[in-house]
């Protein structure tokens, strides 16, 4: 019983190691935890003095707890009973499949990620590849916006750049939190992506379990004031005109809304343009019925860094010309739905969705290659000056600004923006420049059409 017992050194040297980590982790880490979250909430209470819209302690949540709530949500527990019945399943897979849903919904949000490598990341890729200007933008009726209420930015959607603009542009007013479509699944873009606060969507999806979990997720994030940024479209236009908006995202915001509640829903209408679209081609192409999978796009994709590498390698790299965002008037939830109250549910939120698809069209600013484009398409294809171009651009400029359009004239120079157009479309072969005539090339009819659809609702 008293007999010396030999042990190896190496066993001391671990047990000790495991006795000290265990004494840190006890009495040490405690402290430590203590005093970074008491940085980080001075960190955001001084971040929320800058802003106009502040970051609301929902999103600040630690996302397991929000992963319980959702897939414990009283709604969603009654949609994994009906689902288990539906399909014939036990109780717990239901469950559990509602786990796997709130799991891949819920976003991590990261106060750092998104206004530290976020914000200086949207900033430098924006200004490396456009020319980005703010274009219209009601500063006063902005700034008259209830802070307690819930801010829905609705933009139409034009490119993947839309996201990395839009955050740029309205950093200072508040963390946007997107919809993303499953797209943006993909390592090491997924982690990031869902530390800004956005949460992955699956668009296609009918599976009325899923459904359940993610409209309960907008709900609750949308009760708790979280600023929402969404594409009413639903996806990327193809040809480049305004879509009519799908009421997914919408329609669960509106479900959920009591006019008796408190804390109203504003949404803020938001339109973006380009003056050449990253994706135009891949869209086109997918717009013909052509093939364009996962390997397509990233041949394309891999194909257009490799060649501006080089461009800008050789110092013959242009931007992409100007990318443009305005934002219109806010609109109250509230008062609309007072003003329909005896409209029924379904016509009400497709009243909602034009009305506001309406306003986002009205922001969408004019930009030198979308008005160019609408000129070369009403002048039949003829050889054109460029002193001729610029008659027929300021004539239908001027009757789309009658019909109160914006638009964003470089230097306030319309010959220069006519200029800038013109350059832009003979970059993109388009056009060409023949003793003195812009010649159109009927074979690029298709990518002028696609730019001067980005403002034909405007005419």
């Amino acid at each position: 019983m008293f007999e010396t017992v030999e042990i190896p050194v190496w066993v001391v040297w671990v047990a000790g190691l495991l006795a000290l980590a265990g004494l840190l982790d006890r009495i040490l880490m405690p402290s430590v935890r203590w005093y970074l979250r008491r940085r980080f909430n001075r960190a955001i209470d001084q971040l929320n003095e800058k802003l106009q819209l502040q970051i609301q302690p929902f999103k600040l949540t630690k996302r397991q707890v929000m992963i319980d709530r959702l897939a414990h949500d009283p709604q969603v527990l009654e949609a994994v009973i009906e689902h288990s019945k539906e399909e014939g399943v036990p109780h717990h897979v239901a469950a559990a499949m509602a786990m796997r849903y709130a799991r891949e919904i819920v976003p991590s949000f990261s106060a750092f990620a998104y206004f530290g490598a976020g914000i200086t990341f949207a900033r430098w890729l924006s200004r490396a590849l456009y020319r980005v200007r703010l274009g219209y933008v009601n500063e006063k009726a902005l700034q008259d916006m209830d802070p307690s209420a819930t801010v829905v930015f609705v933009m139409n959607h034009r490119s993947n750049m839309d996201y990395v603009i839009v955050t740029f542009l309205a950093a200072s007013r508040s963390a946007l939190s997107y919809a993303v479509g499953e797209w943006a699944r993909v390592w090491p873009f997924k982690q990031f992506i869902r530390s800004t606060g956005a949460y992955f969507i699956r668009r296609k999806s009918r599976n009325s379990l899923y459904r359940k979990v993610l409209s309960r997720y907008v709900q609750m994030a949308t009760a708790a004031g979280v600023t929402q940024a969404v594409f009413p479209e639903g996806g990327l236009s193809r040809d480049g005109e305004l879509k009519p908006a799908k009421l997914g995202l919408l329609n669960y915001i509106v479900s959920d809304f009591d006019v008796t509640q408190e804390r109203d829903v504003v949404f803020v209408p938001v339109g973006v343009n380009y003056d050449r679209v990253l994706e135009d081609r891949v869209l086109l192409a997918a717009n013909r019925g052509e093939k364009t999978g996962v390997f397509f796009k990233i041949w394309i994709f891999v194909h257009f860094v490799s060649r501006h590498v080089w461009l800008r390698i050789i110092r013959r790299f242009y931007k992409f010309g100007y990318a443009s965002v305005s934002f219109g008037v806010p609109m109250s939830l509230k008062a609309f739905v007072s003003d329909k109250s005896d409209m029924t549910h379904e016509r009400m939120t497709g009243e909602l969705g034009k009305e506001l698809m309406r306003q986002v069209g009205q922001v969408i600013p004019i930009l030198p290659v979308s008005l160019i484009s609408t000129v070369l398409l009403d002048g039949d294809q003829q050889p054109l000056t460029q002193e001729q171009v610029q008659v027929l651009a300021r004539e239908e400029l001027e009757r789309m600004l009658a019909n109160g359009a914006y638009m964003h004239i470089p230097r306030k120079n319309l010959d220069y923006a006519v200029e800038v157009g013109l350059r832009m479309l003979i970059l993109r072969r388009a056009l060409v420049l023949k003793d003195g005539l812009y010649h159109f090339k009927p074979e690029q009819e298709e990518l002028i059409r696609y730019y001067a659809n980005a403002i034909a609702h405007l005419r």
